[in-house]
């Protein structure tokens, strides 16, 4: 049975190639990204890509219209997998840095969350994708200050969703990612060589999305 699904940060990497997964699949598929054209570039009949910023408060409502308008008001999976990445020794991350990575990281996470999951019934799941470097006591790396404080903040925030909506039959879970090569890596760590394949990680993900709760 096809499920309808949300997914952020789909312009590349570890979104791009869920959407296209999930749509061979048989499923419908919602791609945000603030760039929409690498998805409307695979002419898929079961997938709608839309410019959508997690900064902007107005695009939030394009969510909502669209779920009440084609998907009869039935949201099964959110995956929220959109991220910022910075690397930036800590002496020179300003306060609108951290915002910046914030906004995206914690602040849009938090929101779309919330504007979705009324949608949502019994056996559906919020998926968060967080890092390792966001987990207490696993190893940091300099220059991630920003990024991997945010990372273990969303960590949090999802624990506290699965406790608040336990009742709800809505599953929330996080996962807390090693290094994959995506080109959002390539660009905050130049030569660096991840052991995983972005479509490797993504095989995964859909995988816990639909069967991990």
């Amino acid at each position: 049975m096809s499920k309808n699904i949300i997914i952020t940060g789909t312009s590349r990497g570890i979104g791009f190639e869920l959407v296209h997964l999930f749509a061979n699949a048989g499923h419908n598929v919602l791609a945000l990204s603030r760039n929409a054209q690498p998805v409307n570039n695979l002419h898929f009949d079961n997938i709608t890509s839309l410019a959508f910023d997690l900064g902007n408060p107005k695009d939030y409502a394009k969510v909502v219209i669209f779920v009440k308008d084609h998907w009869k008001n039935s949201v099964n999976i959110l995956i929220n997998n959109a991220g910022t990445l910075l690397n930036k020794p800590f002496a020179e991350t300003t306060l609108q840095d951290f915002e910046t990575v914030y906004k995206t990281n914690v602040f849009g996470v938090a929101e779309l969350t919330r504007i979705v999951t009324p949608f949502m019934e019994n056996d559906s799941h919020v998926v968060t994708i967080s890092s390792m470097g966001g987990v207490q006591g696993s190893m940091k790396f300099p220059g991630l200050a920003a990024y991997s404080s945010s990372k273990g903040a969303v960590i949090t925030l999802t624990e506290l969703l699965a406790e608040e909506y336990k009742e709800s039959g809505i599953s929330f879970n996080v996962l807390a990612l090693g290094a994959v090569q995506t080109e959002m890596l390539a660009e905050a760590f130049p030569g660096y060589q991840a052991p995983t394949t972005a479509l490797e990680m993504a095989q995964y993900i859909l995988d816990f999305a639909l069967t991990g709760h």
